[in-house]
């Protein structure tokens, strides 16, 4: 580095914008569908919704379009990268959107660029990993190529390739201008029969308000003024501002928390060439591409760093941070190694500003389960001009049927994933960080993440720990991955793409739920009781089988949507005459619960209550599994048959007892009241001593199910 020391004092303009002025646009009365928040991803979703023939579509923007953190980003258009098929196609249908679908509808240009993108691979992992990514990429349609070091050079020539390996070369990524997108998105949306007015301060929501079991309904929105503009449907686009006006709503699962986001722009270089690709090299947390005549330098370092979770100003609308130079020197340093001859010029700026992340690295959309008829679409974690399209399109879709997108999985996507607790701030605080840092990490197979553990824990888990449990976040549970032997630390030695430290360990528990019997907390699993006059009425209209039929019996069935797409899968048992539990997995839970609130019919006798946490689930799989628990009740299970429940004793305690299985084995599950679950835990580990019973955990119940 020779010149890069003088600008560590440096301090970057001030852009914050304060505009209190309202707009001089005539705000309607009402509106069919009301869009909050004008960036990349507000105009996306009005755009879509208008162009699929949906009418009344006014979009509100507090500011100006594109404030927030459209204004400042990078506008990197790279279709290579994701090993999740949703991202992948949201990458190549955004950049047809820009490349080609709005320069042709609106006459304006997205200033899209088709130079190219080359992720560079320098060591092993990163080999594996990228090689993994390009098949599957492939597979999807993605043209890339892998590409010699040499090939590299001649591409981008100022790029150092002495420690690459391979690089991955895909002809038509590039770069696009995330203010050009927006406007001709905006332009779109009008072309199609939408409405936009800037300056328009939404401050929150009117809803219905509900009765019984029912969901609170969005009824319109209310102005800062308070003016009321009534409306069907509000979608929340809201961007780094989303979590704040979620909670303005009385919706507090969007757990999206802003973070400094760093690029640097060097000065003028004379070997630039602007049809140079973008390069990107995670293994010096940098991506790098042309940038007028000099360079742009991004990072997404290894810890990144929260702003403001205590919530993001109001007026921050084109506002710049002022970056830490401590904090971003070694990483600055460390990316100059891939570009040498950006060492021999200065810095134009450091630029930070904030961006979204959050605390699972994937967006936040569709419905919110805490409130009918509110839409989300959010928490881009820097990758909203890239699938700003995608996300645009699958929302309107979403919207339009009334239920979720099939041509698409939004399984990963979905809003309803989150719980309330992950809007906690400290957790926000904690995970963002090591969000923004996971993008340039290698992803593993089952990396768990390390921040914020152990916020919801099973009333076994003390018990397990000394079982020698490793475990996994499961929808913020502390599950047991694995068991260590007594003696060993229950830990990843060496994260890779091959056998690892565990998997002896996990061969023993299949081996032994297999052939003898194993001991699972299944205690994460969703699950509710359905109570009243009516409740066998309402679960069978629900339901795909009958599920109201002798007491005792438990079915396993789906629930569909209203296109006739399976909307849940789950198991009712029929517990007594007006008396159901409904147990689904651990990502449903506020799925399920929505689904039922919302098909409720008015007058109904029906009560819906979450006991998740009430009821610890232990189950005994495996073929003495039978023999082991006769041991342990008085109650003959001889003629216990399959797929039925009773209530049985073990130790001082009455449980549930379901026989049934999902391993191919003989087994049965046992719903145990909290208060008594680590007595019944002990029962039977102190029995199991003569049966050898092992523990196992996720990994064995996924081999087993296989």
């Amino acid at each position: 580095m020779k010149r890069l020391s003088c600008v560590r004092g440096l301090r970057l303009r001030k852009g914050r914008v304060h505009l209190r002025c309202a707009s001089s646009q005539t705000v309607p009365e009402r509106a069919n569908v009301v869009v909050v928040g004008g960036g990349i991803i507000g105009t996306s979703v009005a755009y879509h919704l208008a162009k699929a023939g949906v009418e009344d579509v006014l979009l509100l923007e507090r500011d100006r379009l594109t404030s927030g953190t459209t204004w400042h980003a990078a506008g990197l258009m790279n279709s290579f990268g994701s090993m999740s098929s949703t991202s992948t196609w949201s990458r190549q249908y955004t950049q047809e959107l820009y490349r080609d679908i709005l320069p042709t509808e609106t006459g304006l240009e997205t200033g899209y660029m088709g130079i190219g993108f080359i992720e560079l691979a320098c060591d092993a992992d990163r080999l594996e990993a990228f090689r993994r990514i390009a098949a599957f990429n492939r597979f999807l349609g993605v043209d890339v190529a892998e590409i010699s070091p040499e090939q590299v050079k001649d591409l981008f020539p100022l790029c150092e390739t002495s420690d690459v390996l391979s690089g991955f070369w895909v002809e038509n990524d590039g770069r696009a201008n995330p203010t050009d997108a927006t406007m001709a998105l905006a332009k779109g949306a009008r072309l199609h029969g939408a409405n936009i007015i800037e300056q328009c301060h939404v401050a929150g929501v009117t809803t219905s308000k509900p009765n019984g079991n029912y969901r609170a309904k969005v009824t319109g929105v209310r102005l800062e003024n308070e003016t009321v503009i009534a409306a069907n449907i509000v979608v929340n686009c809201a961007g780094m501002w989303a979590r704040q006006f979620g909670e303005a709503c009385g919706v507090y699962n969007i757990p999206n928390q802003a973070a400094e986001h760093y690029y640097l722009i060097t000065e003028p270089m004379k070997e630039i060439d602007p049809s140079w690709p973008v390069i990107e090299d995670s293994s010096k947390c940098v991506y790098i591409r042309p940038e007028g005549k000099g360079l742009m330098l991004g990072f997404f370092e290894w810890e990144g760093a929260a702003w403001k979770p205590e919530g993001v100003p109001l007026d921050f609308s084109f506002g710049e941070l002022d970056p830490d130079w401590d904090r971003m020197m070694p990483y600055v340093e460390q990316a100059m190694k891939r570009v040498p001859a950006a060492e021999n010029v200065g810095v134009k700026a450091l630029f930070c500003g904030p961006e979204s992340f959050t605390p699972d690295n994937r967006p936040i959309v569709g419905e919110s389960p805490e409130l009918r008829n509110y839409y989300i679409a959010a928490g881009l974690n820097s990758i909203g001009i890239l699938t700003g399209g995608g996300i645009g399109k699958i929302l309107a879709q979403w919207i339009q049927q009334g239920c979720s997108p099939h041509d698409v999985d939004v399984t990963a996507i979905d809003a309803s994933r989150f719980q309330r607790y992950q809007s906690n701030i400290t957790y926000r605080n904690d995970r963002t960080g090591e969000a923004l840092g996971n993008t340039y990490k290698v992803h593993y197979p089952d990396h768990q993440p390390t921040t914020c553990r152990n916020a919801k824990q099973s009333v076994l888990h003390e018990r397990l720990v000394k079982a020698n449990a490793f475990f996994q976040e499961t929808s913020g549970w502390e599950s047991p991955s694995w068991y260590a032997p007594h003696g060993t630390n229950p830990k990843v030695e060496t994260e890779s793409f091959g056998r690892e430290n565990w998997f002896l360990h996990w061969e023993a528990e299949h081996i032994s739920c297999r052939n003898n019997v194993a001991l699972f907390d299944m205690s994460f699993m969703s699950k509710f009781h359905v109570q009243g006059n009516d409740a066998g009425k309402f679960l069978n209209r629900l339901s795909t089988a009958n599920v109201d039929g002798d007491w005792g019996m438990i079915t396993y069935t789906q629930w569909l949507d209203e296109q006739g797409y399976m909307a849940a899968d789950l198991t009712i048992t029929k517990m007594a005459e007006n008396h159901f539990m409904v147990v689904a997995t651990d990502t449903m839970l506020n799925k399920v619960y929505s689904h039922m609130l919302d098909r409720l019919v008015h007058g109904e006798h029906v009560f819906v209550t979450d006991v998740t946490g009430r009821y610890a689930q232990l189950n005994l799989q495996g073929p003495r599994s039978r023999e082991l628990l006769q041991g342990l009740t008085s109650v003959d299970l001889n003629n216990f048959a399959f797929r039925r429940a009773e209530e049985i004793d073990i130790g001082l305690a009455r449980v549930l007892c379901i026989r049934i299985t999902y391993v191919g084995e003989l087994g049965y599950e046992l719903f145990v009241p909290v208060e008594q679950a680590r007595h019944v835990y002990d029962c039977i580990v102190e029995l199991g001593r003569e049966f050898s019973l092992s523990h196992a955990g996720l990994k064995a119940l996924g081999s087993l199910r296989m």
